[in-house]
């Protein structure tokens, strides 16, 4: 009975906390304010001018570090180029957890008309070469997360929905459907990819697309890895807009050193699923 009794209370405890994660998603975002014609923002990262009105992590903070590099290109001169400096000293214990950050963001809301309009697709070109480790059990397992996508306009990115991978080698949605939570409709994992063509390939260029739905009812997400369908969730939290991004270096605090490309950038408002499909189809063709 006793055993019952904290069982429903820990459950009530988190439904009160998912209740209080919705409402503070909720309570900072704004639907788009404009109509017209579907916008699109691109970056091949020749530049640092494509973010100069946007948000940068200021170099060497959270031991990281990012600049534009040749050293390993997908298109043209350029590509941007994070790196982990050191483990972090506030890793995996205590109350604080910081992990590494290195990376330009996107605010849609500081670009002409505001913020996107959803559903969107995210497409962007990575190459990721990190060893990721499953960790001592209490402790936080490594990750590290490609795109990190956001309907609030604040800066406390009160909701987001990231696509991460960890020690088994999947790209996955996460805070799907709410925040904090890992439910998925579909997840490319070893029990329906035995043959593991579906885990993501460390050192060698990586085509990810992302389409994202904000919709204040039904929202989903779906991402595809060289236009192969990796993960599928509902999202909510939203009302109808896209608001700011961040790609680059963004992984958990223990892990020691990496390095992380990015390249050949597209965020695109667009109609719906089918032709999203017919962008990835033709990209990858």
């Amino acid at each position: 009975m006793k055993e019952n009794l904290v069982f429903w209370m820990k459950s009530l405890s988190n439904y009160i906390i998912s209740l209080v994660f919705i409402f503070i998603s909720c309570s900072d975002i704004e639907k788009p304010s404009y109509s017209g014609l579907m916008r699109t923002f691109e970056s091949s990262f020749e530049s640092l001018d494509d973010f100069n009105v946007f948000y940068i992590v200021p170099l060497g903070d959270y031991d990281s570090n990012q600049e534009l590099s040749s050293e390993e290109v997908k298109n043209g001169h350029y590509a941007h180029k994070a790196w982990i400096l050191k483990a972090r000293d506030v890793n995996n214990d205590g109350l604080i957890y910081l992990p590494h950050r290195a990376y330009p963001t996107i605010q849609l809301q500081k670009s002409t008309n505001g913020i996107f309009r959803t559903p969107c697709l995210v497409s962007i070109w990575v190459y990721l070469d990190m060893t990721m480790k499953f960790r001592p059990k209490g402790s936080i397992n490594d990750w590290f997360s490609f795109l990190t996508l956001s309907p609030d306009q604040s800066t406390n990115w009160n909701r987001v929905v990231c696509i991460n991978t960890r020690p088994d080698g999947y790209i996955r949605l996460v805070h799907v459907p709410n925040q904090g939570e890992q439910i998925r409709i579909f997840q490319a994992d070893s029990i329906n990819n035995p043959d593991k063509s579906l885990q993501f390939k460390h050192k060698t260029w990586t085509r990810l697309d992302v389409y994202i739905d904000f919709a204040a009812k039904y929202g989903y997400a779906k991402v595809w890895q060289n236009g192969k369908l990796v993960s599928h969730a509902l999202v909510s939290g939203g009302n109808g807009g896209l608001a700011q991004i961040h790609c680059g270096l963004y992984a958990s605090a223990a892990i020691p050193s990496g390095v992380i490309y990015n390249d050949n950038l597209i965020i695109r408002e667009v109609e719906n699923e089918e032709e999203v499909l017919a962008f990835i189809n033709s990209a990858i063709q």
